[in-house]
């Protein structure tokens, strides 16, 4: 293959980063510039014009995807080669394969397993428990994100033997016996991965060595996105001799909440000497209107380098930006405008996307789109209805209004954790299936006859006094749907649970969609026209079941993408809506007084408007209901006041 026939696609600044002599490039990638053209043309241009094998490159992404599309793509462009040639994959994927072949200078066994989320989750549930620690205090995600952040940081073992913070030298203590469990069960979870890496290259000099002289070029992607410990790792691995090409954009750095540094561009130019800067900004994807509005939004950011994306496209529709009364008046306008998109321009469904803040904004959106029958997808995540949380909510209101639900029943028996093990199931289901009866009949027989003894015995009475109690209050009681709904919750200890845990992303997102569930509860006893002779919670079960139950397996080939904005990250769509832009909503209010955090948010928003080729549109909403009772008024974001006027339609 010719790579100069290559080159004269590129265009000036593209050509320059792939064919630049340089020994450290640091590659400004503003938004739909192209990085990953970059990158393979990168790699071709050392291999066919300096000739270096494949064995000397050395490239690290963030995703499998994005790691598979670039080795893919150079392998049907000069040959396939062996596999083993090619060290292009994520951090934690290079990081596994460095310590596989060095797992005895890095105190493993040969077949040491990996430890995802999920086994990461159970272990460190039965080491609070074998402690004889409160889980209510101690819950299972506060640690793992204490773990997590500790092993992220250099050096990473914390020393606060002598801290007087209580809390702290608890989780402490669960970390050693943590590590302890996994050294001898031969385990290591992600972050452990990186950071043995790291210590493997730091304290082996002779290693180190080896890799610095072998990976003679090193290319990174998506460098915003690293965090303490990758960067520590990539600076060791780029030696003196080496060549280091960095590709990155800080103006799309907003997973800071997991650990991303974006000052490690800073620490980038400080720690290597003459690195050339070359920023991409002719932008592919959007119009000039698009990218005007994004400009004009992320010049607000002070610490960021300059860069103003430009087009060769037209300026493209103004933005729209719709002013909405309530919630409902913004899905509604949003699905309406889906339906002329289908309808008038015979566009693709698929080619639209919805971007939120949080998960459960999708709550009302996807109850529309349903009524209207527009196919919808949940990218990056699971309808609201799907949700864990959601589900163990409706299975216990469903139980309260049937005991005899026997699905619902093996869904909340131990949900929260009330000490009822597998034993006892075991006896109530075998009592029910020899007597014909529900399991929560054969429970109260069991009960009743003391057949279990112990405290499994005191957990089902305790369950089956909490079940009664929670029927008797909902057959006498006077409260408005959502506040009985409410009540439930906290009676059933769902919300304490979650509330406990409030310091992990999941279980603060988990508790903002209990609170939209209750929202919508009261929305629908608003809307909706009583029932003779059926108990409003009984309608409402019925109205999810109807509306939702049915539809949960969408798998329409063509349908609106539903998505937060940060899994919108890399992808693009011909129409974008951004609904939710309020203050408080994004930015959130955690946000609203540390300017560190209300620049990621700007960033964030900054993300979701350049994934818009053709349309966009933004949206907020002049009042939202809070715990779904209380009906509060919302100020437009800062964001929407911060885009320039003239590219603006108010519709």
């Amino acid at each position: 293959m010719n790579i100069y026939n290559i080159l004269d696609q590129l265009n000036d600044k593209q050509r320059e980063a792939v064919t630049s002599n340089d020994q450290n490039i640091l590659v400004l990638s503003g938004a739909g510039s192209g990085k990953t053209r970059v990158l393979v043309n990168r790699i071709l241009w050392l291999q066919l014009v300096k000739k270096y094998t494949p064995w000397s490159i050395m490239a690290l992404t963030f995703t499998n995807k994005a790691a598979s599309v670039m080795r893919n793509r150079i392998q049907s462009l000069i040959g396939v080669q062996k596999k083993s040639d090619l060290w292009i994959g994520t951090f934690h994927g290079l990081a596994n394969r460095l310590l596989r072949a060095h797992y005895i200078d890095a105190n493993l066994s040969k077949d040491f397993q990996i430890l995802d989320n999920n086994d990461q989750i159970q272990l460190l549930k039965q080491l609070i428990r074998s402690l004889n620690l409160n889980e209510n205090k101690y819950g299972v995600y506060q640690v793992m994100h204490y773990i997590n952040s500790e092993k992220n940081k250099i050096p990473d073992i914390p020393n606060i033997s002598t801290d007087n913070n209580s809390r702290k030298m608890t989780w402490f203590r669960i970390y050693q016996s943590y590590q302890d469990i996994c050294n001898r069960s031969g385990l290591v979870d992600f972050n452990e991965l990186l950071k043995r890496a790291y210590t493997l290259c730091l304290n082996y000099p002779n290693i180190l060595h080896y890799y610095q002289k072998r990976f003679i070029n090193i290319l990174v992607d998506e460098f915003q996105d690293t965090n303490t410990v990758q960067y520590a790792w990539l600076r060791l691995l780029s030696g003196e001799n080496n060549n280091l090409m960095i590709v990155g954009d800080d103006d799309q750095s907003i997973y800071g909440w997991r650990g991303a540094q974006v000052k490690n561009f800073q620490r980038l130019l400080e720690d290597f000497t003459h690195v050339r800067i070359i920023i991409l900004e002719q932008n592919y994807r959007s119009t000039n209107n698009i990218l005007r509005a994004a400009n004009t939004l992320i010049c607000k950011n002070d610490t960021r380098f300059k860069k103003n994306l430009w087009t060769c496209k037209n300026k493209g529709d103004a933005i729209s930006l719709y002013c909405a009364f309530n919630v409902i008046d913004e899905a509604m306008f949003v699905v309406n405008n889906l339906i002329d998109w289908k309808k008038k321009r015979h566009g693709l469904l698929n080619e639209c996307a919805v971007l939120y803040r949080n998960n459960f904004q999708s709550r009302l959106l996807e109850e529309i789109l349903l009524k209207k029958n527009i196919p919808y997808r949940i990218y990056g995540g699971i309808g609201f209805f799907e949700r864990k949380e959601i589900r163990d909510i409706i299975a216990y209101l469903k139980f309260i209004v049937n005991h005899n639900n026997d699905t619902a029943y093996m869904r909340i028996i131990n949900t929260p954790n009330r000490g009822i093990g597998q034993r006892t199931l075991e006896v109530i289901n075998k009592y029910a299936n020899l007597n014909h009866l529900s399991l929560w009949e054969s429970s109260l027989f069991i009960s009743k006859k003391k057949i279990i003894k112990g405290r499994p015995a005191i957990a089902l009475k305790q369950f089956i006094i909490l079940i009664d109690s929670l029927k008797n209050q909902i057959s006498t009681t006077t409260l408005p749907l959502h506040e009985q709904i409410f009540y439930i919750i906290r009676q059933i200890g769902l919300w304490n649970m979650y509330e406990k845990n409030i310091l992990a992303s999941t279980y603060c997102e988990r508790i903002q969609n209990i609170k939209e569930f209750i929202a919508m509860s009261n929305q629908y006893s608003i809307l909706s026209e009583s029932t003779v002779n059926t108990h409003p919670l009984q309608q409402f079960l019925s109205y999810i079941s109807l509306e939702f139950e049915e539809n949960l397996s969408n798998t329409h080939p063509d349908a609106v993408q539903l998505m937060t904005l940060h899994a919108s990250k890399g992808l693009e769509f011909s129409q974008v809506f951004i609904v939710g832009l309020e203050e408080g909503i994004c930015p959130n209010y955690v946000s609203l007084t540390n300017k560190e955090l209300l620049e990621e948010e700007r960033r964030l928003i900054y993300v979701g408007i350049t994934r818009a080729m053709h349309k966009l549109t933004i949206s907020y909403s002049e009042t939202r209901y809070i715990y779904g009772k209380k009906m509060v008024i919302q100020s437009p974001s800062r964001f929407v006041n911060e885009l320039p006027i003239d590219c603006l339609k108010i519709c």
